[in-house]
């Protein structure tokens, strides 16, 4: 499948992956700064305001943000000749994404534990001090893997996988037959979404009209999210 993006939808999604991205390095970077203060603060009410604190922020901000990033790049790189599979920076990062994701996501309960310790036990409190100094480790190593990603997209560095180089060199010596190439839209057409079947290739154009529904599924999915981040509708 192949997406095909006008230039103002591409940089609108390119917008939209950088803010992301750059909001969910500074989240973490939050978090990490909440962490080590509620292990080196002495006043109780501080220590139960900053896990409270890191709680919100890990459900409505951070999970949020690390999925808006997935799905932004994901679309950036269908829609445009980096792809998915083609460079070996491309698909590093979207290994290094998936696997601060899993992590993050496993390590909410966590996050939830804290903050109950806070609010229902004395402190100082010995299983609440481990696990803060867990989340501040991991939020460390998440700063640093995520971090990794943005070296990558400068310099991308490492050139065309296996898939990459055959697909180029398909191109080369072999160009695409002209029943198999991408159809052109209809005469008339309205310009919101089109599909067009060519040859067994599918060719989805999206136009500038279709940001708002763009908009409104990266909502849906953020509500989602949080539902079964078990903020929404949780007991």
């Amino acid at each position: 499948m192949t997406i095909t993006m006008t230039p103002g939808l591409r940089k609108f999604t390119l917008a939209a992956h950088i803010t992301s991205s750059v909001g969910l390095l500074g989240s973490i970077a939050t978090f990490l700064a909440l962490a080590v203060a509620g292990l080196t603060s002495e006043d109780a009410q501080i220590v139960r305001a900053v896990y409270l604190a890191m709680e919100l922020t890990a459900r409505f901000v951070i999970v949020p943000m690390a999925f808006s990033s997935l799905l932004t790049g994901l679309i950036q790189s269908m829609g445009t000749p980096w792809g998915l599979f083609r460079h070996y920076w491309v698909l590093a990062k979207l290994l290094l994404t998936t696997f601060a994701i899993v992590i993050l996501m496993v390590k909410m309960e966590l996050v939830g534990e804290a903050a109950r310790l806070a609010a229902e036990t004395a402190l100082p409190n010995v299983n609440l001090r481990a696990a803060g100094m867990q989340l501040a480790v991991h939020a460390a190593g998440g700063l640093l893997v995520l971090l990794v990603p943005v070296v990558l997209s400068v310099y991308k560095p490492w050139g065309l996988t296996t898939y990459g180089q055959r697909k180029q060199h398909e191109r080369r010596v072999s160009p695409q037959p002209r029943h198999l190439r991408p159809r052109q839209p209809p005469h008339g057409y309205s310009g919101d979404i089109g599909v067009w079947p060519s040859g067994g290739i599918v060719t989805i154009t999206l136009r500038r009209a279709h940001m708002f529904g763009f908009i409104g599924f990266v909502l849906i999915l953020h509500f989602v999210i949080l539902h079964l981040a078990g903020i929404v509708g949780g007991h």
